[in-house]
């Protein structure tokens, strides 16, 4: 079997979305970012948690795994995100730009279409703080047809926690041995 992919998302998982009163975790420090498309007058406010770095590259130095972004960031996770958190340049899947006004349309994450075409049979760990049941339930239909699929949902007012890296690591380690990825930039990721 072949390594699975760690996809991971930003929103919600790596800046977390401020509570009711409008504050962020006490962990997390202010950036001001411009992402592709805006001025740099006019930055974008993220907070970031200076400890993900440092746990994601733990999982990357492991090689049960191959990161991949899985967010609206697109490109803007490997020039903007990763680096303020010490990681490497990391290959994403090109999402689209929909116009839509909810992340569920159709009653799942309007990610998940995309990344079942990205990945075709490959297994997964997917961490994202925006599934459903359905995204749920395609996770184990994926799973039950032999691609093994691993959601995972962190609070989206926490965000990213050891534990979940944790899982995904334990989870990947029960899989079939695969030898290490010898391509650069995974089957439909662009190249950081």
């Amino acid at each position: 079997m072949r390594l699975p992919y760690l996809l991971l998302d930003i929103d919600g998982v790596l800046i977390p979305f401020p509570d009711d009163q409008g504050n962020t975790p006490a962990t997390h420090t202010r950036h001001d970012v411009v992402p592709t498309g805006r001025h740099a007058d006019d930055p974008v406010t993220v907070w970031l948690n200076a400890a993900d770095g440092p746990m994601l590259m733990d999982v990357i130095r492991t090689r049960l795994a191959t990161p991949v972004w899985c967010t609206s960031w697109r490109q803007d996770a490997t020039t903007l995100i990763g680096p303020l958190l010490g990681l490497p340049p990391l290959p994403h899947i090109d999402l689209p730009r929909p116009q839509i006004t909810t992340s569920h349309p159709n009653g799942y994450l309007w990610k998940r279409d995309h990344v079942d075409a990205w990945l075709g049979d490959a297994p997964a760990v997917w961490i994202d703080d925006d599934f459903t049941s359905l995204d749920h339930a395609w996770a184990a239909e994926r799973t039950a047809h032999g691609a093994a699929t691993l959601l995972l949902q962190p609070d989206p007012r926490v965000g990213l926690l050891a534990e979940h890296l944790v899982e995904a690591l334990e989870w990947a380690g029960q899989l079939p041995a695969a030898p290490p990825c010898e391509s650069g930039a995974p089957h439909g990721a662009e190249a950081a």
